[in-house]
């Protein structure tokens, strides 16, 4: 690894000793040209000099989006800076996704391992979305939670027998459209008497053994579709008028 320039955003003063720590005894090649303790320090040190890399934290003063506002707008002056997250915000994954969306290179948690050569390495080199183990496990945890879910919602389709308009239908219906409105939508080729008669059969498909005798509206189908993970709550959008 070629000999490049860091700079440290920290506001904690142990927590910069550590990291400070961790770069002369691990990284020999970053040379810490400055650290910052807040916002105003971190501009006034860019200014003066720019460097390949700011490691940052992302808690400053109290603030849980001054790091990700200096994210945004470093990338935006400084595209080829690498910007590397080093947080201790552990349970706060709205910052994360924040972050990525400001164009940050990694996210390193304050947790297990804490940051390697190897993630400065893999970062100085190009490449993208480099994450500690912490991060990845749930990354990962994640993963397979929506690929199981998926998997749920294409056998209850199946085994429901939920066509394309079925599916439309049912989602429009949870989305608040009534019957008329859903008529309109492009390519439902269906009169609100054909919905009505959809209704009824998809009544019959999600309720096969009746609903204790109850009579089953709307919006308990919808809850059915819901419940049987045929319509993915996350996912509850209209198609174009």
């Amino acid at each position: 690894m070629e000999k490049f320039k860091i700079i440290i955003v920290e506001d904690v003063p142990l927590e910069l000793k550590g990291t400070e720590g961790i770069i002369r005894n691990e990284i020999p090649e970053a040379e810490i040209i400055g650290t910052a303790e807040n916002e105003a320090a971190y501009w006034k040190l860019i200014k003066k000099e720019q460097p390949e890399l700011v490691l940052l934290d992302l808690g400053l003063g109290g603030s849980t989006t001054v790091g990700v506002e200096i994210c945004r707008q470093s990338k935006e002056l400084y595209p080829n800076m690498k910007i590397l997250i080093f947080t201790g915000e552990i349970l706060n994954e709205k910052l994360w996704v924040d972050v990525l969306d400001a164009r940050a290179d990694g996210i390193i948690l304050k947790s297990g391992e804490l940051l390697t050569r190897g993630d400065v390495f893999s970062v100085m080199s190009g490449k993208k979305l480099v994450f500690n183990q912490p991060i990845l496990e749930k990354i990962v945890e994640r993963f397979k939670y929506s690929v199981s879910s998926q998997l749920v919602r294409q056998e209850s389709i199946i085994n429901y027998e939920i066509d394309e308009y079925d599916e439309r239908f049912l989602r429009h219906l949870a989305l608040g459209y009534t019957k008329e409105q859903i008529t309109n939508l492009r390519g439902m080729p269906f009169g609100v008497k054909s919905l009505e008669k959809r209704q009824n059969e998809l009544v019959q498909k999600l309720f096969p053994d009746g609903n204790g005798r109850m009579g089953v509206n709307a919006t308990r189908l919808v809850v059915r579709a819901l419940e049987l993970r045929i319509l993915d709550i996350d996912n509850l959008q209209p198609d174009e008028d």
